[in-house]
């Protein structure tokens, strides 16, 4: 049975609320989310590193990304027999995106054939959704006929793949309804997760924002310049590594107070 995840990125708007958030993702968040073990097979935190000059325009999330894996998209245990998980202190203080989508990419598109040393390597993740009112199939034959062949131009990318999420109507995650006023982003349907691997942050710099190949604009474009999409809305984007900071499944026995 294939592999499916929720990933999930968080975006921490005051940084004075870090010390409190911190404590509440070890001390409630993490457990409650394990008591989905086994349904839960790996559960990983990647800590996003400082954006490089430029990204803010790209909708940057500046604080975590988390994997919760299950094997099969409907054997992730639901709400029945839970309680709401634990509200976060400083609810206005923290955003987070959640896509639900199948852990192996949908498309391939450049670098499948590259070793694990032919280059260091920056991860960009791109959360995207097409606007509402467009066609989402005929959007996503743009994304994948006419964008992705242009997009391979850019000078420095090395890898490049994308997974097509899937379509859900509700949080994948047990919420009491004073959370959703606080969460609006959380709750909002996403249609792909990209990512495009650099070298390094100037790399990136140099192909996306001092050298991007020339790109088609769709006639749905919400936006006029590349992603074409509102930023912060529509397109959101980290950058992380390649090896995650916690896998929680292993860890597990010293999270619990």
């Amino acid at each position: 049975m294939a592999m499916s995840k929720l990933l999930i990125i968080h975006n921490l708007k005051d940084f004075n609320a870090l010390p409190a958030l911190e404590r509440w993702f070890r001390r409630y968040h993490v457990p409650e989310v394990l008591t989905q073990y086994p349904w839960t097979n790996r559960y990983l935190l990647y800590r996003v590193i400082p954006e490089p000059d430029g990204a803010e325009r790209f909708g940057f999330f500046n604080y975590r990304v988390h994997e919760n894996w299950v094997t099969g998209s409907e054997s992730r245990r639901g709400e029945r027999g839970l309680l709401s998980m634990t509200q976060q202190p400083y609810p206005d203080a923290m955003d987070a995106i959640v896509v639900n989508m199948p852990a192996e990419p949908t498309d391939d598109f450049l670098g499948s054939d590259l070793h694990f040393d032919d280059h260091t390597i920056l991860r960009w993740v791109c959360v995207f959704r097409y606007p509402d009112g467009a066609d989402i199939d005929k959007a996503d034959d743009w994304y994948l006929n006419v964008h992705v062949p242009e997009m391979k131009k850019t000078p420095g990318l090395n890898r490049y793949f994308s997974t097509k999420a899937y379509i859900s109507e509700k949080s994948p995650l047990p919420q009491g309804d004073s959370f959703k006023k606080h969460m609006d982003l959380f709750y909002r349907q996403w249609h792909r997760v990209t990512e495009l691997w650099f070298d390094d942050s100037n790399s990136w710099k140099n192909g996306i924002i001092g050298n991007l190949p020339k790109l088609t604009r769709p006639s749905w474009a919400t936006d006029g310049n590349y992603p074409f999409i509102i930023p912060g809305s529509e397109f959101i984007s980290t950058f992380i590594l390649e090896k995650p900071d916690n896998d929680f499944i292993k860890e597990r026995s010293s999270l619990y107070f």
